[in-house]
């Protein structure tokens, strides 16, 4: 990189900066802090979606997949995402959107309180920080180790650089400098992803997109391949269906985020469709990469890195650089701002007095230096994702992120459905502990299994005795019953009418507690 690179890079950080400071003024309450007030434009959310879900991971861990294997890095990563995003057009979208809408709730785990009991709750809770401090971490040095590539940074220098900049914008503006940003990201991504595509084309003498197959070796033109089989693929759609449509909170939020459920559908649809098409187009100089370099990591995770140092001229090279940035800032941001929802809705206010009765300036203090926290706590992680604990980057994101979500994911999102009223308490903790067990017995305990086992196994594992204990011990509750009528009813008018329940339960509005949350 040169200075006009620095430049470039320099301004888009600005201009990050920027807009968490406009931003600012339209958060008066934790309830915008966290979910827009639920006025977020569907098209808004449906990009924040989308882009909530990139890192600089692509560009790392799964370029080397594509650089190695081929079009399988599509097809068991950025496609099972697209067919489990539009499972949750009518499934899940709109009953999150609800639980905002109906039940007043500002974090996506406030109704399990009710729903379950805080038990349950504050286990999701906990395991879900935990985990979610791990997956940002392997984020951060995602983009640290390509920062190194361009700069010469060292990997704590990139990680510290790319975190302090998130949290100035995302701290100030909450989820709305966290849309906002993803879309001038999204733009940015666009801008870079052509000008890369265009001079691939052109550095192959403008071959068509279908030519670079027959150069290729033959097993990268197919669907699965190497360790990537067609039971991975099923897995892998299994899993994204939950971790994509809410599992990992972050993407609940912005179905939340929007005014009504119709809205809620209309930006699954949208990100569903960009989940189909533009990782297409992200990943086609990947997959000619072996045509024009030579990768020098074993994993090859430094392919795409060293193909747009060869192709592009200064100033693009900086604006690609920046969408590197911009893929990792975005889920950063967002993961940061969910986890914030969870601890300071959820964990703090059954451990504190004060918590539960928080006046607007005080709720949102405590968001804000949560949000501080996490990401802290997450780029501290980020300098030790390669160690032997976790392997590398990609290891943590498809085998931790992958295997440990499942059992935090089932109680949850299963939960909002009726068809699951039977399942309590008991179904949700038995499934969540022996799911954790599962993942630590099929990465730890058991030496030789597949990647897929290892993965699938511990979501299975919840599935299976979640809806199992449900037949087998079910736990009828009226309160619950009242939850899941308000959460399931398509019907807005019946919906506004309020569910009878005993009079000591808060279904009437589940985020009343004096937070500042907009009933």
């Amino acid at each position: 990189m040169n200075s006009f690179d620095w430049i470039v890079l320099i301004a888009y950080f600005g201009v990050m900066a920027a807009i968490g400071v406009w931003s600012h003024r339209r958060v008066s309450d934790v309830g915008d802090y966290f979910t827009a007030g639920g006025k977020m434009p569907w098209w808004l959310s449906g990009v924040s979606h989308h882009m909530s879900g990139y890192s600089a991971v692509m560009f790392t861990g799964y370029a080397g997949i594509a650089y190695q294997y081929g079009f399988t890095s599509f097809a068991t990563w950025s496609f099972p995402i697209a067919i489990g995003v539009a499972i949750g057009i009518k499934l899940f979208a709109p009953r999150l959107n609800r639980l905002r809408s109906r039940l007043g709730v500002a974090s996506p785990l406030e109704y399990l309180k009710n729903r379950y009991n805080v038990a349950t709750q504050q286990a999701l809770a906990a395991s879900g920080v935990l985990l979610k401090i791990v997956d940002v971490g392997a984020k951060w040095a995602a983009i640290a180790t390509l920062l190194s590539v361009f700069t010469g940074l060292s990997l704590n220098q990139g990680i510290l650089l790319t975190g302090a900049v998130t949290a100035v914008y995302c701290t100030i503006g909450g989820l709305w400098a966290d849309a906002l940003t993803e879309m001038g990201q999204f733009i940015i991504q666009f801008v870079a992803g052509i000008a890369m595509l265009v001079a691939v084309l052109l550095e192959l003498g403008g071959s068509s997109l279908w030519g670079i197959w027959d150069d290729l070796p033959a097993s990268h033109s197919h669907p699965t391949t190497g360790p990537y089989t067609v039971t991975f693929l099923v897995t892998f759609v299994f899993i994204k269906t939950f971790e994509y449509n809410g599992g990992m909170w972050n993407q609940a939020q912005r179905y939340m985020a929007t005014p009504s459920a119709r809205e809620a559908s209309k930006s699954a649809t949208l990100s569903a469709v960009l989940w189909l098409i533009w990782p297409t187009v992200l990943f086609f100089p990947m997959w000619a990469a072996p045509l024009l370099v030579h990768a020098e990591k074993p994993d090859a995770s430094d392919s795409y890195a060293l193909l747009t140092e060869r192709l592009l001229p200064h100033g693009l090279l900086g604006l690609v650089v920046v969408g590197f940035f911009s893929h990792t800032m975005a889920m950063c941001s967002s993961d940061a701002n969910a986890i914030s929802a969870v601890f300071t809705r959820d964990i703090l206010p059954a451990f504190s007095r004060k918590a539960r009765h928080w006046q607007h300036r005080v709720g949102l203090i405590a968001a804000r230096w949560t949000t501080i926290a996490f990401l802290a706590l997450s780029m501290a992680v980020a300098t030790q994702v390669n160690s032997p604990t976790f392997d590398n980057i990609i290891s943590v994101v498809i085998k931790w992120v992958a295997g440990l979500m499942g059992p935090i994911a089932i109680p949850f999102m299963l939960g909002m459905l009726w068809a699951f009223r039977r399942s309590g308490p008991t179904a949700a903790l038995v499934s969540w502990a022996l799911g954790l067990f599962a993942f630590w017995l099929t990465n730890y305990g058991i030496d030789g299994l597949s990647t897929q086992i290892q993965t699938v196994t511990p979501i299975a594992t919840s599935l299976v005795l979640y809806i199992l204990i449900g037949f087998i011990k079910p736990e009828p509750s009226d309160v619950r019953d009242a939850i899941l009528t308000r959460v399931n009813n398509d019907d807005d008018a019946a919906a506004a009418v309020p569910t009878q329940a005993p009079a000591d339960t808060e279904v009437e509005s589940l985020g009343s507690s004096g937070t500042g949350v907009k009933d």
